[in-house]
């Protein structure tokens, strides 16, 4: 899908210089995804305390599962 975006170039310039990019393409996709990564951590953050484990729960036993 093509889109057509207004990014600030010295932005685009600084993110293919430090993440060894040879494209602007590059560079984009490469930030969308570490974007997308870290909103998704995020979220799995959100959880902690939330959810209950059962009292019996044994996580080393599931270890030794293969």
């Amino acid at each position: 899908m093509a889109t057509n975006l207004a990014i600030d170039d010295t932005l685009i310039l600084q993110a293919k210089k430090l993440g060894h990019h040879k494209t602007k393409k590059a560079a984009v996709t490469q930030a969308l995804q570490q974007y997308i990564k870290y909103m998704k951590q995020l979220q799995i953050v959100k959880l902690f305390g939330k959810i209950e484990i059962a009292s019996d729960y044994d996580y080393k036993q599931q270890r030794k599962i293969t």
